[in-house]
């Protein structure tokens, strides 16, 4: 499967996406390169009104959404690349 980079706070995306055979590792400004999709909380996004791509992944936003919601956006942005 992909590897999909997530924030650590979203421990409960990370456990159910490693349980339908993703390869989940913590996101970092490093690793965000090697990532097919970055799954991001939202608490920071664009705080500072500025926006810099460091990956060609695709990105989900999990603010307001579900763990099973996470797991179906990445499954479909997957499907997509």
């Amino acid at each position: 499967m992909a590897k999909v980079g997530v924030e650590d706070t979203l421990t409960d995306v990370k456990e159910l996406l490693q349980e339908n055979g993703h390869e989940v590792v913590t996101l970092t400004g490093d690793n965000a390169a090697e990532c097919d999709c970055c799954c991001i909380s939202g608490q920071d996004q664009n705080v500072m009104g500025m926006s810099e791509t460091t990956s060609d992944a695709s990105i989900v936003n999990c603010d307001g959404m579900t763990a099973e919601e996470v797991l179906n956006e990445v499954n479909e942005k997957l499907q997509q690349r």
